[in-house]
């Protein structure tokens, strides 16, 4: 065997071996196989690569994506370019101004409340009240509505006890009868928890007698015959005769039915509503016995004195202070909140505290 010179490739060619020409071209084709050992490593990662090889559903899910926000880019530049620079400044004016607020199409509130061309008489809605702001905010901008559409000039107090004795309905609704001015002339002894829905109900001046409106026919709680709570119009004239209500019923309950008594041995008449009906759902009953407890407790000697008539106790012995006067607006409804102290003798009733 005879050797012959080498190329730069590394083969050897020219070499005569004694298989023949066979043998000769399986060598040269080994060769090339080495020469070019790394091009498949290169092959294989351009397989890797994005683009190339099979396409699979991450592919595709990615390529949509990528349309997408193209697509809603050239979308937002076309918007952008139609809309004129008035346009955006009007836009950008919107932007910075506060949150709307409520305007009043309607004559002031306090006007409205008071036009003299609704009639010569004028109401005094007492509310008689302690720590019951919920239903407040509901109550005196409803009520206010409600006389408006009726055209019933009147004015709301809040009689708001504020001294450390148990709540005294009938008290403060005295503290009413002696605070609420001499530019009204009946009143509406009015809970603060009772919303009429009827708009047929008349708050109008009951001239001929006391006006139960709230009667037991229509009230949702309470229906015994004589049941005059909830809401009783009546002149202050009347309730003068009736020298107002006692000042005995400490906590809740009772002075209702002693002052239904009152009512008869002053020889006033009683009225109730007629041709209403709605029955039982005539008022909404927002009061919330699970969040507030009524103060029903009996101490001392009160279960037995509850039951009495009280010949003399009312406006003539009324005890109390009027610690501050508020004009205040609560959704555009003007009211009265007058903060008062009460005053108890605890000689004559001891149960205005608490055991």
């Amino acid at each position: 065997m005879q050797k012959m010179e080498t190329s730069n490739m590394g083969v050897h060619v020219g070499l005569k071996y004694p298989c023949g020409e066979w043998w000769t071209q399986l060598l040269s084709s080994l060769t090339m196989m080495y020469s070019s050992r790394r091009k498949p490593v290169l092959y294989f990662k351009e397989d890797r690569r994005f683009l190339s090889g099979k396409c699979t559903v991450y592919k595709l899910f990615g390529l949509c994506m990528v349309l997408v926000v193209v697509s809603l880019i050239l979308l937002q530049f076309s918007c952008s370019g139609d809309i004129s620079p008035q346009q955006q400044q009007q836009q950008q004016q919107q932007q910075q101004q506060p949150c709307p607020v409520e305007t009043q199409t309607a004559p002031p509130a306090a006007a409205a409340a008071d036009d003299p061309t609704w009639g010569p008489h004028k109401l005094a809605l007492i509310i008689p009240f302690r720590e019951r702001f919920e239903e407040l905010l509901v109550f005196v901008p409803f009520m206010h509505t409600f006389l408006n559409k009726k055209n019933i000039r009147h004015r709301i107090f809040v009689i708001n006890q504020v001294d450390h004795y148990r709540f005294n309905r009938a008290s403060l609704i005295n503290v009413g009868y002696m605070e609420s001015g001499n530019d009204t002339d009946y009143l509406a002894m009015h809970d603060v928890d009772l919303l009429p829905l009827n708009s047929a109900l008349d708050y109008g001046f009951p001239e001929e007698g006391p006006f139960h409106v709230a009667s037991p026919e229509l009230h949702p709680l309470y229906h015994y015959k004589t049941y005059v709570g909830g809401i009783l119009l009546l002149t202050k004239k009347h309730y003068n005769m009736c020298n107002g209500m006692s000042n005995r019923f400490w906590g809740w309950g009772r002075e209702d039915d002693e002052f239904y008594r009152r009512l008869r041995k002053a020889g006033l008449q009683l009225f109730r509503p007629s041709g209403i009906t709605t029955g039982y759902k005539t008022f909404r009953h927002i009061h919330d016995p699970a969040w507030r407890k009524r103060d029903q407790k009996r101490i001392a000697s009160q279960k037995q004195e509850q039951f009495k008539v009280d010949p003399e106790g009312g406006l003539t012995n009324l005890l109390y202070q009027v610690e501050s006067r508020q004009e205040v607006t609560i959704s555009g409804a003007p009211c009265t909140i007058v903060n008062t102290k009460l005053d108890c003798d605890q000689n004559r009733t001891p149960w205005c505290l608490m055991a």
